[in-house]
């Protein structure tokens, strides 16, 4: 046991020098405060100001649409002036609480009372705070004069085909910008229950860009509800009172039989605990894929450089495997280690601006067996995938070989890649418990299980024969690493392989 000590020794202190490994580390901190600091700087900075035209025939959509535009500002801005205020003082003020939930009638009462002067009148921040950065307006209108266009005229689209294709500027506000969308509103638009084949009969948005819809939604939504509000006037209907219909929902409240009494309430965290395995599942994919590949280029660059044979002139072959298969192995765990702990960090950075999402997914994370159960499975994980490595790279002489192997390996590990969403679906079916008894497979899909509560039987019967199945494997790469390793020239044939597993 000495001697594989030092054997693991020598393989982590190998593998910790290289610049790879602390560039692994530290990236994915870096990576993982990028993902959630990025999309919020394109959302606040990135978005760019979409320019458009609004020609509307009928005369009748003009002011909602430009309504619907500012209420769209309105949302966006109280809800940087919510984050303002987190930020500023660590929590939400009292009067702002009713506002969180960015509802229509939340904006509608804060456009009411004042828009952003009143918020920050109320709020009155401190005097160290930094000055609120109001948003940009992300789209604006052009009138169709500034290009030389008119909107009775029946070939506007044809003046502006240019403007929207960009193979010319318009001058807006003494600055030359890009025409995004062109938006043409016939005389008499009805809404239709059926497919209108005559584009003239509906509302032509013209635009270049097919991915953005956010302005075409706005103005679409504006309009649908203006046509729903005046087919109820036509019928004797109320307005108010159907929208007041349209907007009640059934409150549902989930509860969990296996909870208990007067606890049954299922919480958000419970509700992140039913998914978050998900994201286990791939952290210990990548896990055991990056660290398998280590193993195997550390294992042929050995054996090809000749080192191999000095270090069993000191160690037994036992040893030298057990040595190594616990170095890695230590390295595989500062890895994960260091990403838990920065995932870990990063979370509390956020929870301490009270984000939700954050607070309750470190709830989770502290109530849940999920933390104890990705180690145990990664553990016996590695051990079974490092036999099998371990065996591959004892009887090929360079990578380019075991890359053969390694295919076959690859594919098979995509499995639980391609069933890891599907599994929290349906974790008790017939799927998820075949392939937990699939040993190679068992890691995966039992830590995909895990926030299920799996049955006792396919619990402790699935960890019985991933344990068995790791010590068969690791006494199969025992006995191919003695012979394979000393072997040099072509790589042995399956059933020269078998013979060496009986010893004959």
């Amino acid at each position: 046991m000495r001697n594989a000590f030092f054997v693991a020794l020598r393989e982590y202190v190998e593998n910790a020098k290289t610049k790879g490994f602390w560039i692994g580390i530290f990236m994915f901190p870096l990576v993982l405060f990028l993902s959630f600091q990025i999309p919020i700087f394109l959302e606040k900075k990135g978005a760019p100001i979409r320019h458009f035209v609004l020609v509307d025939h009928s005369g009748e959509f003009e002011g909602l649409i430009e309504k619907e535009l500012e209420q769209d500002y309105n949302r966006r801005l109280l809800s940087e002036l919510l984050d303002y205020a987190r930020v500023t003082t660590g929590s939400l003020p009292e009067f702002a609480r009713p506002f969180a939930s960015l509802q229509p009638d939340a904006v509608a009462r804060f456009i009411e009372r004042g828009g952003q002067a009143w918020f920050l009148r109320e709020f009155n921040p401190p005097g160290n705070a930094p000055r609120f950065e109001e948003p940009r307006r992300l789209f604006r209108r052009v009138p169709v004069t500034t290009i030389g266009a008119s909107s009775d005229n029946s070939n506007v689209v044809e003046s502006l085909r240019p403007y929207l294709r960009g193979e010319q500027r318009i001058v807006f506000n003494d600055a030359p910008v890009k025409l995004d969308a062109a938006i043409f509103i016939p005389k008499n638009l009805r809404a239709t229950t059926s497919a209108v084949s005559d584009p003239s009969q509906s509302m032509q948005y013209w635009s270049a860009n097919l991915t953005d819809k956010t302005l075409r939604n706005l103005v679409e939504n504006a309009i649908n509800r203006e046509i729903d509000r005046r087919e109820y006037l036509e019928r004797g209907l109320d307005p108010a009172l159907y929208r007041q219909i349209e907007n009640s929902r059934v409150p549902v409240t989930e509860l969990n039989p296996k909870k208990e009494e007067g606890h049954e309430r299922v919480s958000k965290a419970e509700v992140f605990a039913q998914w978050a395995p998900v994201a286990f599942v791939y952290l210990l994919w990548v896990a055991l894929f990056s660290i398998s590949q280590m193993l195997l280029s550390n294992t042929i660059e050995e054996k090809s450089n000749r080192i191999i044979e000095v270090l069993l002139s000191s160690v037994t072959p036992s040893e030298f495997i057990l040595g190594k298969l616990a170095g890695i192995a230590a390295i595989g765990l500062t890895m994960v280690g260091a990403w838990i702990g920065s995932l870990l960090a990063v979370l509390a950075w956020r929870t301490s601006g009270e984000s939700e999402v954050a607070v309750q997914f470190v709830t989770m994370l502290r109530t849940s067996h999920l933390v104890p159960a990705f180690l145990i499975y990664f553990f016996f994980g590695y051990l079974l995938y490092a036999g099998i490595i371990l065996s591959i790279g004892s009887v090929c002489n360079t990578l380019k070989e075991a890359q053969n192997y390694m295919g076959v390996i690859t594919m098979l590990m995509m499995v639980p890649l391609l069933t890891m969403m599907f599994i929290p679906k349906d974790p008790h079916g017939t799927v998820a418990t075949v392939l937990s008894w699939i040993p190679i497979y068992t890691p995966f899909i039992m830590m995909n299980r895990a926030a299920a509560d799996p049955p006792l039987f396919d619990l402790i019967g699935t960890m019985l024969l991933l344990v068995l199945s790791t010590v068969l494997v690791l006494w199969a790469a025992v006995k191919i690493f003695r012979i394979g390793i000393l072997r040099t020239g072509q790589p042995p044939r399956l059933v020269e392989v078998f013979r060496w597993l009986r010893g004959s």
